[in-house]
């Protein structure tokens, strides 16, 4: 099957792309600045094209459908923008800010997968329109051409994407398998985030650093402040999840929810059920009448989801009118107020940075990650 959608390419904007004002970029330089990581981004944008591209037929189509689908470029953004902090936007830049989006995107392949998501970037996911093997080993070439990318620029490279994929499986491995007996499944859960999310941001960040020739002493700061933001970028995205406007996210509101996806609302609400009656309640529906588990394997999870042939269907609007409560439920506002916390310890960990255009971008970035509505 060879789904039809438009090419939706990155459009050209520092300032749209990392949720930065034009009036962030009032002096001469700061406009240089922005100007340079522009046409950096272009650069970039023509390389993935480029390498996600295989002589193969069977391989070619699957791996440019998301690539094709559009995305933010947040990452490769943040690996041109670090490297301002040096070089600027050097050849070894550029590969190491693909490598960074082509391993992104072969996760995105594996993510949904194993939650069963039928969208991703407002088009039918990958194993939605070839299947599960398909989708998954798309993946894995996505990750091979993202090493073979990494390679080209030597053996701290290698190592730098080494590590990251280490912990983008080992992240996927706990979530999978759950929190251990007697652990803190919120303490779990942002271990989570921080390797599957985190790890690859700041592998973005650090990338710019080492291969723009920055100052080294930079790199302990702005990979602390990739792994914070990255936490804080996936917790919006916990809350985002339950929003209702699709139109904007390019999913059906509480598509995680209804997975059975572990966030951070749920296990807020499973804590505060403990204790308060109205909370142990909407937990209780959210169990009974949104969570669906697509596999009987999974009957065993920590939050007691039922299985489809012991429960009775609801209603679509019972089902949204359950999302709806939990969205403006205190489990979801403390979800917000975690995301900020994470964000201003980001910023934070930016103090040894020279005061100038890059820190002031990444912390504006670091406001726009928990302002952002999709």
């Amino acid at each position: 099957m060879k789904p039809s959608h438009p090419v939706a390419r990155r459009g050209s904007a520092l300032a749209a792309n990392l949720g930065l004002s034009e009036r962030l970029f009032a002096s001469a330089a700061d406009r240089a600045m922005a100007k340079a990581i522009d046409d950096g981004i272009e650069r970039v944008e023509d390389g993935l094209m480029r390498e996600v591209r295989f002589a193969d037929s069977i391989a070619d189509v699957p791996t440019r459908y998301l690539l094709e689908a559009g995305g933010k470029r947040v990452r490769p953004m943040l690996t041109l923008l670090t490297a301002q902090l040096g070089a600027g936007v050097t050849d070894d830049v550029v590969t190491a800010a693909e490598a960074i989006e082509i391993t992104h995107l072969g996760s995105l392949y594996h993510d949904d997968v194993m939650d069963d998501s039928e969208r991703r970037r407002g088009v039918p996911s990958a194993q939605t329109v070839w299947g599960n093997s398909v989708a998954i080993l798309t993946g894995d070439l996505l990750f091979a051409r993202a090493s073979q990318l990494m390679a080209r620029l030597g053996e701290r490279a290698i190592r730098l994407q080494a590590n990251t994929f280490e912990r983008l499986v080992l992240g996927q491995l706990h979530e999978t398998v759950g929190p251990a007996e007697g652990e803190d499944p919120i303490a779990h859960y942002i271990q989570v985030l921080a390797d599957k999310t985190g790890s690859l941001i700041a592998a973005a960040a650090q990338s710019g650093v080492v291969f723009s020739g920055a100052d080294p002493g930079f790199e302990d700061p702005i990979v602390e402040f990739g792994e914070k933001i990255g936490v804080a970028f996936q917790l919006i995205d916990d809350v985002i999840d339950l929003s209702p406007q699709p139109e904007e996210t390019g999913k059906v509101p509480g598509t995680d929810l209804r997975a059975g996806v572990v966030t951070l609302p749920l296990l807020r609400l499973a804590e505060l059920a403990k204790t308060d009656a109205a909370s142990a309640d909407l937990l209780a529906r959210i169990r009974r009448d949104v969570i669906v588990v697509l596999h009987p394997a999974d009957a065993g999870d920590p939050l007691d989801t039922n299985t489809l042939a012991s429960r009775i269907v609801p209603s679509r609007a019972t089902v949204d009118a359950i999302v709806a409560e939990l969205r403006e439920h205190e489990a979801t506002r403390a979800t917000l107020a975690e995301a900020h916390r994470w964000a201003r310890d980001a910023v934070a960990a930016l103090a040894p940075l020279p005061e100038g255009s890059v820190k002031k971008a990444l912390t504006r970035f670091a406001e726009t990650i928990v302002e952002r509505q999709s």
